[in-house]
């Protein structure tokens, strides 16, 4: 790794990852990963027993990138938004040019007719690592939600 990752840039990127989320501009969303990455929503119970499969699954941007196309496109789902919380990293240590990082989230949905619930709590298990141009990716996101219970509802990216 060229230069050392620190709180601040982990903050940023996580803060700016809400934030293209919050601000429905979903294109940009898979603009956080590297080309060769992993993106998956599972559940801690799942997680913990290693089951490989998500709840959404993708391993590469361009999977990221049709989901967007498919979200946009394709799937009939009532409008809604997301507001996101995202507590301070966990840093461990770096292996191989990557840095593992957990971060607590909360996020909670916003319906059309403005009705807001608590949505989601977790964390994210990353891998990041920065891309050629020096900024920060994620090599995988890993979401995982505190209740076994998901919403089917579960249409944009967490």
């Amino acid at each position: 790794m060229a230069t050392e990752i620190t709180y601040e840039q982990l903050n940023v990127l996580n803060a700016r990852y809400a934030q293209c989320i919050d601000d429905d501009r979903l294109e940009q969303w898979p603009d956080f990963f590297l080309d060769d990455c992993l993106y998956k929503i599972t559940n801690a119970e799942n997680h913990r027993q290693g089951m490989a499969a998500g709840i959404v699954y993708a391993d590469s941007k361009g999977m990221l990138q049709d989901r967007v196309s498919a979200l946009r496109e394709a799937n009939v789902y009532e409008r809604q938004s997301y507001r996101h919380i995202v507590s301070m990293p966990v840093i461990g240590e770096p292996v191989q040019g990557r840095v593992s990082v957990e971060t607590a989230f909360l996020v909670v949905r916003i319906m059309r007719g403005g009705k807001t619930d608590l949505f989601a709590t977790g964390k994210y298990v990353d891998q990041v690592a920065q891309d050629a141009s020096g900024a920060l990716k994620f090599a995988e996101r890993i979401v995982i939600c505190d209740s076994i219970s998901i919403d089917t509802l579960l249409a944009i990216p967490l």
